[in-house]
């Protein structure tokens, strides 16, 4: 099974994040308070905590509704760009095939008018 990786970015704000916590809870527990005062505390930084969070997350929802609107407006243009440029190329094959085939013609034309020339000539030295 593949592990994912994480970015040493990303290791370092866990870590970071877990020592604050670490942190946090060793001075509250080794506070000189009574325990109903440590828990008001606890509850009060937890509620703080969860209101950071939901503010944190809904900024990250408004960014990545945001990403995404740009991929899409991106994806489209891309898509409106290659269909021109297939149009174009269509265009000029089509345009190349076309005087590609008026040139065959005037060829052939040319070589029969050539060859009736020639069978001429050798009809009148018959004649002869």
């Amino acid at each position: 099974m593949a592990k994912k990786k994480c970015s040493k970015g990303s290791g370092f704000l866990l870590g970071a994040a877990l020592g604050a916590v670490a942190g946090a809870v060793a001075g509250i527990l080794t506070a000189p308070k009574s325990g109903a005062e440590t828990r008001k505390d606890l509850e009060k930084k937890g509620k703080k905590a969860l209101k950071t969070a939901k503010a944190k997350g809904k900024q990250l929802e408004r960014q990545g509704r945001q990403a995404a609107k740009n991929v899409k407006r991106e994806g489209k243009r891309v898509a409106a760009s290659a269909k021109r440029s297939a149009k174009t190329v269509s265009r000029k094959a089509k345009t190349s095939a076309n005087a590609a085939r008026r040139t065959a013609n005037r060829n052939i034309r040319k070589a029969k008018l050539s060859t009736a020339r020639k069978l001429e000539k050798g009809a009148k030295r018959l004649r002869k």
